[in-house]
């Protein structure tokens, strides 16, 4: 995406230069062809130029559009992770970058992707409000306490590149630093086998069993919470009539305040586990249930 930033950067730059610099022109111009000479003398009255308004209505108009209409193109494909991308999971607290990958490789203050392949991240903090800036991708995204932000990016280059936290964090700010690594797809998966760990959705099966969510969200809809089998990316119907999207969002809610959403036709009998769960582990359950199918889910696939 950077080329298409800098294209877009360095034309609102030339316009901006453009009449800017005519603009300037102009008034010293007209401030020493209509100075006030002696005697008094008043200027004649001109009378409107309808074509001439027209114009320089017209022109202004016509660039402002060039610039919406490019700039909300390049928004709109940045906020679009394409179909395929590598999905990372990365958290932020005072003052790290913690980071798993979708085969289960963990890092800290480093994210290693292979060139030539799209990768989507979907962040979030367990403490105040970074943000997930790398100037080289031209990608600055606010990672926020108990909300999920995307971003993406492709690197067409190997090599190694800094990532900043540009919203200030707390005392150690400036030493939020980490790096993206850049590597030929044979050298990353090389590296990918090197320190594997377990997937996140292996990961949220285990979490699942062990805080004992299996007791009730039995996959056959026979126990007393609904079944999360193909639940991911589905609509779902709410006490009161309301419906939501199964979501990330939605069932990182759920889990830490169950009674906030009741799906229709079950009891809010869910304990809450807000302060017994990570955010590391609320990803991977989602992970979890996410693998057992849903509509977003397969489309992934």
């Amino acid at each position: 995406m950077a080329p298409r930033v800098d294209a877009l950067f360095y034309f609102l730059i030339a316009v901006s230069l453009f009449f800017g610099l005519l603009i300037a022109v102009l008034i010293v111009y007209f401030a020493v062809k209509y100075r006030r000479r002696p005697g008094r003398e008043r200027g004649a009255l001109i009378e409107a130029n309808i074509p001439l308004e027209i114009f320089w209505t017209a022109v202004p108009l016509g660039l402002t559009m060039v610039m919406f209409v490019w700039g909300a193109t390049i928004f709109f494909d940045e906020s679009e992770p394409p179909v395929g991308s590598i999905d990372v999971a990365v958290v932020g607290r005072q003052w790290m970058w913690k980071i798993q990958h979708p085969e289960g490789r963990r890092e800290i203050d480093e994210l290693h992707v292979p060139v030539g392949r799209p990768v989507k991240l979907t962040m979030i903090s367990e403490d105040v409000i970074h943000d997930f800036f790398v100037p080289e991708f031209r990608i600055k995204k606010d990672v926020l306490p108990g909300r999920y932000t995307t971003a993406w990016f492709q690197a067409t280059k190997a090599g190694e590149y800094r990532v900043f936290c540009s919203q200030y964090c707390g005392a150690q700010h400036s030493g939020m630093l980490a790096r993206v690594v850049a590597m030929e797809p044979a050298d990353y998966q090389q590296w990918l086998g090197g320190g594997l760990t377990g997937t996140p959705a292996e990961g949220g099966r285990n979490l699942f069993q062990r805080l004992g969510c299996a007791t009730c969200h039995k996959s056959d809809g026979t126990g007393q919470g609904p079944s999360l089998v193909g639940l991911f990316g589905k609509t779902v119907k709410l006490e009161g009539g309301k419906t939501v999207v199964a979501d990330a969002a939605y069932i990182r809610e759920s889990i830490l305040d169950p009674r906030a959403k009741v799906v229709a036709g079950y009891k809010p009998i869910m304990p809450l586990f807000k302060g017994l769960v990570s955010e590391e582990g609320i990803l991977q359950i989602i992970a979890f249930i996410q693998s057992l199918g849903g509509e977003e889910s397969a489309a992934a696939r």
